[in-house]
């Protein structure tokens, strides 16, 4: 089918301010946005940027707006986000720098990320047998959401909070901490809980569910959020 992709551009070398941009195109239906982004810089024009990596859904790397809404280009299917003679708007992730075109600057949303200790803390001695520190099918299941995330920032640069002040961790730095809050392997619930109950942390939540909506591994943002202000407030964490 013909379509067009329209592109929001943006070069500091040469640009003062950020410009949309047309491409017409032939792709299949089934194709994926990410191909047809490949058709324009590889046979239109070479000097678009873009991230990519593995296109397969698990990277996370080529996250970006489509008509208002953030997706991963590899798993959009054309024929969800257009028809025969339809435009697809394309532009990069809100609330992030941008460094050319559809690329934005993720160390601030990494600097969060990291500010929640994002690793498993225990110092105990390891098990008598020398095995690893085995779990119960049970307690995995209680922060397993948490595990799917692949950090493509999809949820925290959808957040109108996040927008209003970048300061604030984000949904994804929350969820993140949620997964080893809640792994009763863990020894640092307090100190992840302490920054959370930061001006930054949790409670700058509105729950506005941009965050639940946009995440491609259907992770219930909003709801582990939920879970986190609760600890906050009773200090349990069942």
């Amino acid at each position: 089918m013909n379509v067009t992709l329209k592109i929001k551009r943006y070069n500091p070398e040469s640009d003062q301010a950020a410009h949309w941009e047309t491409y017409a195109l032939t792709v299949h239906p089934t194709d994926r946005l990410l191909d047809a982004l490949h058709q324009v810089k590889w046979f239109h024009d070479g000097t678009l940027a873009l991230r990519r990596s593995c296109a397969h859904g698990i990277c996370g790397s080529d996250t970006m707006r489509v008509n208002g809404h953030n997706r991963l280009a590899c798993k959009v299917l054309m024929q969800d986000v257009t028809q025969e003679g339809g435009t697809v708007t394309v532009e990069p992730l809100l609330g992030l720098p941008v460094i050319k075109d559809l690329i934005v600057d993720l160390e601030p949303f990494f600097a969060h990320y990291r500010s929640v200790m994002p690793y498993l803390v225990n110092d105990e001695p390891l098990p008598a047998d020398g095995r690893e520190r085995l779990q119960s099918p049970e307690a995995h299941e209680r922060f397993d959401h948490g595990t799917k995330c692949i950090l493509c920032a999809a949820c925290t640069t959808s957040c109108p909070s996040f927008w209003w002040n970048d300061s604030y961790v984000g949904p994804a730095a929350i969820v993140q901490a949620h997964r080893f809050i809640f792994d009763d392997r863990d020894r640092a619930a307090e100190q992840r809980l302490a920054v959370l109950n930061e001006e930054s942390g949790a409670w700058r939540c509105r729950t506005a569910f941009n965050c639940t909506e946009a995440c491609p591994r259907d992770i219930p943002v909003t709801q582990l959020i939920g879970e986190v202000k609760q600890a906050l407030v009773t200090g349990r964490l069942d």
